[in-house]
């Protein structure tokens, strides 16, 4: 679809996507004449993503030849699974940051290791071995991981020219190591495109959905609380539709996950020591599929969060309750004043 409110041509590109959170964007830049064909993000390796794309593109007289860059936000299969083979038609430039591109390049290296770390986690979060078996079994049916593109990595604060938009690097870890947003200047104020580090309906995934990050929570908070402070007036997320409030959005996700941590301190009051796979049972019932990984994962980010700050101590794989009394609210960024009316303290 046509996005007209922007003083330039974008285009957004809604494709399905039954694995994960659905309606996977791919946004279309400089299509100006003399401009440089540039995509953001390009959805799951598929066949029928890829037949979805190549028509919606081709409604606009484009087609994957056309393609002169593909700027990534991260390394999940959803948002970069089709790179390659863009690449591979058109010889265009794929980009993503530094943190991710390994993956997103099929290193052999690097998917050995995130296996390894992945299969230590699982144990030591507690995981039972037929839920073990079951993530595993979801994780290598998955076949969208597409063909390896050749990957250029930039870094925070890189600038692209898209024609008549400049797009800046925004590195937004959390959700993963390297996710990075693209800023620009809209017609009233500064937008972003934010990939999964801001979503319009879903909280995204801390702890799970990149196992390699550490402090994970910590660091999506940090993000959250730079989105606020930049005051972005609107986010073209990596699902569904437009963010109209990017700083009330971001305020919100901060006060979820303030609430989540109090459930986590509730739990372990009311069951004593527990490892991430009991804490994540208590906060999220019976999982399935990929939630098998990020209800543990998640539970574990907000376990790590609250040990760094002494409410919890570990002992083994388990967690315990050390200061009952403590502050919650200091553990997280003030940002009271971006939450919509409604949910002011």
């Amino acid at each position: 679809m046509d996005v007209p409110s922007l003083p330039f041509e974008m285009k957004q590109v809604q494709l399905g996507n039954h694995e994960f959170e659905g309606q996977n964007n791919c946004y279309v830049l400089g299509t100006e004449p003399g401009a440089t064909l540039t995509l953001v993000d390009t959805g799951i390796a598929h066949p029928d993503t890829r037949e979805q794309l190549e028509s919606d593109l081709a409604a606009h007289g484009l087609e994957f030849a056309d393609v002169e860059r593909v700027l990534l936000t991260h390394w999940h299969q959803d948002h970069v699974g089709l790179a390659g083979e863009i690449q591979a038609e058109s010889g265009c430039s794929v980009h993503a940051h530094a943190e991710d591109a390994p993956l997103i390049a099929q290193d052999t290296e690097a998917q050995e290791s995130m296996n390894a770390r992945l299969r230590r986690l699982t144990e030591e979060w507690g995981m039972p071995d037929g839920k073990r078996e079951q993530l595993l079994g979801f994780l290598t049916s998955e076949d969208g991981e597409g063909r390896p593109p050749d990957v250029t990595t930039f870094t925070d604060g890189d600038r692209f020219d898209a024609g008549s938009v400049d797009l800046e690097v925004v590195h937004l870890p959390g959700h993963s190591a390297g996710l990075s947003g693209f800023a620009f200047d809209g017609r009233d104020g500064e937008e972003l495109f934010p990939g999964d580090a801001l979503l319009p309906y879903y909280t995204p995934n801390v702890g799970g959905a990149d196992t390699r990050v550490e402090a994970a929570l910590s660091k999506y908070l940090d993000t959250l609380a730079g989105v606020v402070d930049r005051g972005y007036t609107r986010a073209w997320p990596g699902h569904r539709g437009a963010i109209v409030d990017p700083p009330g959005r971001a305020a919100d996700i901060i006060a979820h996950h303030r609430h989540r941590t109090g459930r986590v301190v509730d739990v372990l009051d009311e069951t004593g020591p527990a490892d991430p796979w009991t804490v994540g049972a208590h906060l999220f019932g019976d999982l399935h599929g990929i939630h098998i990984l990020h209800g543990p994962g998640e539970a574990h980010a907000h376990l790590v969060h609250l040990t760094d700050a002494g409410v919890v101590e570990r002992d083994g794989d388990d967690y315990a309750l050390a200061d009952p009394e403590a502050d919650l609210d200091a553990l997280f960024p003030d940002v009271t004043g971006a939450l919509a009316p409604e949910r002011q303290p």
